[in-house]
């Protein structure tokens, strides 16, 4: 006994003494009423300082593991062991017999656990998320102490479910900046834009029981909407959007309970819907009196040309749009804020649901971001991001043109590109090949709401090196060559 003892650098000793002696307790190597070794004992033991036993040993009489008798010594307190687990070991439920339908949905729908694994030296397209080399580290630090310094004691204490007012305050103006008018409507922070959807859905009553939106589209969207219990009627895309025509036909068909667009850098084809399309598809929305949930993935990521104002701005001082907002994929994705802009009446409905579900968006998250942002560090960080994100994207499709044989290509920006081969090409038996060639992207057809998509696949290049697009762009199109008989 005591051999097995390693200290861990960085951590109080005392404490992990006092953890390793609890440990013993638990697993029953130490008896309850058995005396403890003395602490100048236990110090030659362990190899350890007297008085870091010591402190260890009032830790444990604090916790209830140990108790002192008076110019005796320490001892195991009675019924240390069993109190902690060790006989509950022995009740064993299946819990796979007792899982919701949405447990065993929301497993099934899990591409995380489901997908191809990046094994040590993969080239791995899969992910979209921002190069954390770019991440402004020191306007970040220096955001956490300045807030900290400011109301640090409140920041650490229970927020409001509403969100943190001075980042309400930056946001709404935030929003403003894009063209909206703010007239009767109010914003809801949220841990991201995965919450914000799953709110929203919670509060929107099945009155139809099914959503209409571009097909593909979001994955998470995706999941989230069959978790809800609703239906999905997916449209197809066009180069500039939504093919209206189709979406105009569904509407005439049947109602809905609401439609899930991605105007911007749409998840997952990049395409950015055109001014002109959001202006009409914003009429043909309020003409069916279908509301719009829209998701402003990417939105900062414009690479050229003029700023394309969201949906939420066409709508005016109208509120038939809610706007899921956030900084995920723009920022810093570790910092799980999020926002919700909508109709004030229903957001005072959001607030109660977010209250009683997660009480509150971490304060401390949210008061860095704005400290962060009312620096003006976003727009200084946008402009290093947009120079690299486009450098990256010019060299992923130039490599896209010159060795994969698609059928068509798209993304105008944001941080990845969709390729489309020729009808009957599956993409799934491409990635089972280029995968033994060390090389992963993701396959198309998770994001299409009807079983399509086969012949579809995601690149996503914001966190891959150059000569890594190069390569493995290189490995996918000789292997889609050599699967087409080329």
């Amino acid at each position: 006994m005591f051999k097995d003892f390693k200290l861990i650098a960085g951590r109080p000793v005392s404490i992990q003494v006092k953890d390793y002696m609890k440990h013993l307790i638990i697993k029953s190597a130490l008896q309850g009423g058995q005396k403890l070794p003395s602490t100048r004992e236990l110090s030659t033991l362990l190899k350890v300082s007297r008085n870091s036993v010591i402190s260890a040993y009032e830790g444990l009489e604090d916790d209830g593991f140990a108790y002192t008798v008076q110019g005796q010594g320490s001892y195991v307190a009675q019924g240390a062991a069993a109190q902690n687990g060790a006989e509950a070991a022995l009740w064993m439920l299946d819990w796979t017999e007792r899982l919701s339908s949405q447990a065993l949905l929301a497993e099934e729908l899990d591409i995380m656990k489901r997908g191809i694994r990046a094994e040590k030296g993969t080239i791995s397209f899969t992910s979209i998320a921002p190069d954390e080399r770019l991440f402004d580290l020191d306007h970040v630090r220096r955001a956490f102490l300045e807030r900290m310094s400011v109301e640090g004691n409140v920041l650490l204490n229970y927020g409001y479910a509403k969100g943190y007012k001075p980042l309400i305050d930056y946001l709404k103006q935030y929003m403003e900046h894009k063209g909206v008018d703010l007239r009767g409507k109010d914003l809801l922070i949220t841990n991201g834009f995965t919450e914000g959807f799953d709110l929203v859905l919670s509060a929107l009553g099945k009155r139809h029981g099914t959503v209409v939106c571009e097909n593909p589209t979001h994955h998470t969207a995706i999941k989230n909407l069959k978790l809800h219990g609703f239906g999905i009627h997916g449209v197809k895309m066009e180069r500039d959007g939504i093919h209206l025509g189709e979406l105009k036909q569904a509407l005439e068909a049947r109602p809905y309970d609401c439609a899930y667009l991605v105007p911007s850098y749409h998840n997952p084809t990049g395409i950015v819907m055109s001014p002109e399309k959001r202006q009409r598809l914003m009429k043909l929305m309020q003409d069916y009196n279908v509301p719009v949930i829209e998701d402003g993935f990417n939105e900062e990521l414009r690479y050229s040309g003029a700023h394309v104002a969201p949906l939420i701005a066409a709508a005016g001082g109208g509120n038939g749009v809610v706007y899921l907002g956030s900084f995920s994929k723009v920022l810093f994705p570790g910092l799980r804020v999020g926002w919700v802009l909508a109709d004030q009446e229903l957001i005072y409905y959001l607030e109660s649901l977010k209250r009683a579900r997660t009480i509150h968006t971490s304060t401390l998250d949210q008061s860095i971001l704005y400290q962060y942002l009312l620096g003006g560090n976003l727009e200084k960080y946008l402009k290093k991001a947009r120079l690299e994100y486009k450098r990256k994207y010019e060299l992923t499709l130039a490599c896209c043109k010159e060795h994969i044989p698609y059928a068509s290509l798209s993304g105008d920006g944001g941080l990845h590109l969709f390729v489309t081969f020729a009808e009957g090409f599956n993409t799934r038996e491409l990635l089972v090949a280029c995968h033994a060639r060390g090389v992963i992207f993701t396959a198309g057809d998770i994001f299409f709401t009807d079983g399509a998509g086969q012949n579809t696949l995601r690149l996503g290049f914001s966190r891959v090196a150059d000569e890594d697009i190069v390569r493995g762009i290189a490995i996918i199109g000789k292997t889609a060559r050599q699967i087409m008989g080329e």
